[in-house]
């Protein structure tokens, strides 16, 4: 037997979370199934040491539950995680949030205008709306090396709380915002630390103005500060670079250090990162940049691309993730029975403003293509998504329809549009990122100010949406 709900949302991070508070606000039955044991997403996972927001914490929660304490200082990843939780004790909604489980396939039924869901625990459910909320930072990124290593080994994202690093040689592979929180931790305790750099990344001041302001007001001020940032990106980066280079001269004395730490492509390009205490970590007697990528282990040490070996007691994995692995755990085939990965997979990956995608009436991608930022904090984002997505069911009960779908041409139009003004910018400059897909294309950021996606989404644009046409029988479809 079939559960039967009106919306199931697959996620318990922030994006699940904050539609399902939003949801059920406004009335809806909502159910909320997460795969690992426990709710936060990716600050659930992340918890080596030194793991915190590196955005504007002021801005990292959403408006209609801020955190008044994170204005005025740093959000550490066990503050985020309780405010995670939080947010889950929502009166009457903690229970509708079913951990444990995770979802095997969704299969739109044309029969029934329904999606039926399938779950690693032999359960199923019938939804009426769907809302894919599995985030894009919980697939470990690894690199496939030749040889073996013969000490412990562990990623950020799976790090494990009871090694014990105190005096100890310590390989880090990787120099991305995992790194530059973890390396001055290392530093700290270990014997010797060897941080083995592929890209050498633009870093900025983490510390900020710390203003006497109310919250509402001290949060207006971060965003727009924020925003005001985005001109780096799509047009002159020369003040923003400046003050990146400024922050490396005040922070590494060394000339020949420095100089291995000067980026060479354009800021922007790849993700910008923060931080105070990266370069004066670098610069102890007992941490080596290695500014060579990893090519293979050799039992107690790494071996780097310029042929020298490093020794090393335990390896760390500072590599990022597959941004888009956690959806393709989850497969969804819409109308006809075509798979969604498969098709994004032919044609780039495309959705009507981020959300909705042709062939899959109902449902709502959060975190969708060409939804991210690199300038703000992606909640004012997801926010706007989970608002539009409420609307367009609004929408849908208002005409008393079972279901809406997007219109094929409007997700294509998006999509055109983004790749057109992603033409010039810093993250179609030049360089190897996750911002773009294999064509080069971005897909990831929304090349805009944040406060334009809200402008965009504050409405259900019905004239881009049609009544999707009901089946006699549901569409076979097997999944692997």
């Amino acid at each position: 037997m079939s559960s039967p709900t009106e919306v199931l949302i697959i996620g318990a991070g922030f994006a699940g979370l904050g539609t399902a508070v939003h949801l059920h606000r406004r009335g809806r039955d909502v159910r909320v199934l997460e795969r690992a044991d426990s709710l936060g997403g990716t600050w659930r996972d992340n918890t080596y040491p030194g793991c915190e927001c590196d955005i504007p914490p002021a801005l990292y929660s959403y408006s209609f539950a801020p955190q008044a304490t994170w204005a005025r200082g740093r959000a550490g990843q066990p503050e985020i995680l309780a405010h995670l939780h939080e947010l889950a004790d929502e009166p009457g909604l903690r229970e509708r949030i079913t951990c444990g489980v995770g979802a095997t396939g969704c299969r739109w039924d044309e029969h029934t205008q329904r999606w039926h869901v399938t779950t690693d625990r032999g359960t199923t459910y019938d939804a009426r709306f769907l809302v894919l909320a599995v985030g894009a930072l919980n697939v470990p990124r690894i690199p496939r090396l030749d040889g073996t290593f013969d000490g412990p080994a562990v990623h950020t994202a799976r790090w494990d709380r009871s090694l014990d690093l105190t005096g100890r040689r310590v390989a880090v592979v990787g120099t991305g915002a995992s790194a530059v929180q973890l390396v001055p931790r290392l530093a700290e305790i270990a014997a010797h630390v060897t941080v083995v750099q592929r890209t050498a990344p633009w870093i900025l001041p983490r510390t900020a103005p710390r203003l006497p302001l109310p919250r509402p007001a001290r949060r207006a001020f971060e965003y727009w500060r924020a925003e005001a940032r985005l001109g780096s990106f799509t047009g002159s980066p020369d003040r923003l670079e400046a003050r990146a280079l400024r922050h490396l001269h005040d922070g590494v004395a060394d000339p020949a250090l420095r100089e291995a730490l000067t980026p060479r492509h354009r800021i922007g390009c790849k993700r910008i990162l923060f931080s105070d205490d990266y370069y004066p970590a670098l610069s102890r007697d007992n941490v080596e940049l290695v500014p060579s990528p990893i090519a293979r282990l050799a039992g107690n040490a790494v071996v780097t691309a310029d042929g020298r070996e490093h020794p090393a007691d335990a390896l760390v994995f500072a590599t990022g993730f597959h941004v888009s692995g956690a959806l393709a755990s989850v497969p969804v085939a819409g109308r006809g029975g075509v798979v969604l990965l498969e098709r994004w997979a032919r044609e780039g990956a495309q959705a009507h403003l981020g959300v909705t995608v042709s062939g899959c009436p109902n449902m709502f991608v959060l975190g969708g293509p060409n939804t991210g930022l690199a300038h703000t904090s992606v909640l004012t984002m997801l926010e706007s998504q989970f608002r539009y997505a409420a609307a367009v069911m609004d929408g849908t009960d208002r005409e008393g329809v079972d279901a809406l779908e997007v219109d094929e041409r409007a997700p294509a139009r998006f999509g055109a549009e983004m790749a057109a003004r992603s033409a010039g910018t810093a993250w179609t400059s030049g360089c190897d990122s996750w911002y773009l897909d294999r064509g080069g294309v971005n897909r990831s950021l929304w090349p805009d100010y944040a406060w334009r996606y809200r402008w965009r989404t504050r409405r259900f644009d019905r004239e881009n949406y049609h009544v999707p046409v009901s089946a006699m029988e549901p569409s076979p479809v097997s999944f692997p």
